[in-house]
């Protein structure tokens, strides 16, 4: 994942993701005391760096005793740099991507935490016009609803990373805005924590998003996304979209249904058509009957003809400000839609690479994990764990251990 708009507006998902896929295991707060890399270690560079750093944030109005505070238990983060040094560009199927971020149990916890918060989101929506489903499935998307909001020190974090320089500039903005959010009182210190990249709160801001967008909904003079009160970070994450542009009462996009022969080269974000004219062209509603005319769309085929289409209107364009992916922006529209209430998508997805199709895959990691090759899992993602179980598999029979599933793999499991 390369540091763009795309990725440091909010880095919640980002952060799932990355950890995700053939069975990560429970989705928890990150929790630094377990790695010791993210304790502070003695760095003298580092603590000259900040010492430079201190003249320059007071030429900027950044108090003293702000720093001081701020700096007090803050320090060199190693395991940050490796994190930062480490991470990997890939894109994952929409399948898959799904798969993970809208799975079943998540569509249902987001159904319980809608409703437990239906009030408060419907207050939201009425101030900044964007629909409750919608902030909810950006909650989802982004903290799993609260549960990984990230517990590391943000001025740790961002001032290390402003210390390696790989990207100085960037982390130093963010670690100047941190500092603005402690002299303005929204959060102490102690409480100013987020991911290894500075994203926090429920809807994972970095701080200067959180400075930009974010705020004080519930009227108590403070603008706080960290608490377990998700009234300010839910109104943030709206206020975000509505300053981005969302237009009111109006959708994401849908689910479409091609007619045969299609021409997918007519797909692309680019590619905007009234809706009149997919109409002429054969394209229809996935649930049957006319489409609905929300203003120009686009066409998106994420895994070609075979697989889903969708129409996306212009609020489709305005998640992606949050993420400019197209991957999570589907994410988004999906996981509102079936958070208020609508079924699966009704269309398949064309078998990978393998030949194989996500119930196989789920066969896979369940037969594997019966016969004591633990997935971690059985969402049907061939994430690491479930390659790490297929080469354990295919070691003990004698076979070279590729960690690739494959039809031969699961029939010989039985």
């Amino acid at each position: 994942m390369q540091v763009t708009r795309r990725s440091f507006t909010v880095l919640g998902a980002a952060a799932f993701l990355a950890g995700c896929g053939g069975g990560a295991g429970p989705v928890g707060r990150l929790t630094p005391a377990a790695d010791p890399d993210l304790q502070p270690q003695p760095n003298p560079a580092y603590d000259a760096w900040v010492a430079s750093f201190r003249s320059r944030a007071q030429s900027r109005g950044i108090r003293a005793d702000v720093l001081d505070t701020a700096f007090r238990s803050a320090g060199y983060l190693p395991g940050v740099v490796t994190r930062d040094r480490n991470q990997t560009e890939f894109k994952r199927s929409l399948e898959d991507y799904l798969a993970i971020v809208a799975s079943e149990e998540k569509v249902a916890t987001g159904r319980s935490q809608f409703a437990r918060t239906r009030g408060l989101l419907g207050q939201i929506e009425a101030r900044y016009g964007v629909p409750s489903h919608v902030v909810a499935a950006v909650w989802g998307m982004e903290s799993n609803y609260g549960a990984r909001r990230g517990d590391i020190p943000v001025i740790s974090a961002t001032s290390t990373l402003a210390f390696d320089g790989r990207r100085g500039d960037f982390f130093e903005s963010q670690l100047m805005a941190a500092l603005r959010i402690l002299q303005r009182g929204d959060v102490s210190a102690q409480g100013l924590v987020g991911s290894w990249a500075g994203a926090m709160g429920h809807t994972q801001f970095i701080p200067t998003t959180y400075q930009a967008h974010a705020v004080d909904f519930a009227g108590d003079g403070r603008r706080d996304i960290w608490s377990d009160d998700p009234t300010d970070g839910l109104a943030s994450a709206a206020a975000y979209l509505s300053d981005s542009g969302w237009r009111r009462g109006m959708p994401w996009g849908l689910e479409a249904r091609l007619p045969s022969g299609f021409n997918a080269g007519l797909a692309g974000r680019g590619r905007r058509r009234p809706v009149s004219e997919w109409s002429t062209l054969g394209v229809r509603s996935a649930g049957g009957g006319a489409l609905p005319d929300h203003g120009p769309a686009a066409l998106l085929l994420p895994q070609g003809a075979s697989g889903p289409a969708f129409l996306a209107f212009r609020n489709f364009d305005v998640i992606l400000r949050y993420n400019n992916s197209e991957n999570y922006g589907i994410g988004v529209g999906y996981l509102s839609d079936r958070i208020a209430g609508a079924g699966p998508l009704r269309s398949d997805f064309p078998p990978d690479r393998y030949g194989l199709t996500i119930d196989d895959r789920r066969r896979l990691q369940q037969r594997l994990t019966a016969n004591g090759f633990d997935t971690g899992g059985t969402d049907g993602v061939i994430g690491p764990k479930s390659q790490e179980a297929i080469r354990a598999y295919q070691s003990s029979l004698g076979v070279p251990a590729t960690g690739e599933p494959s039809r031969a793999l699961l029939d010989r499991l039985g």
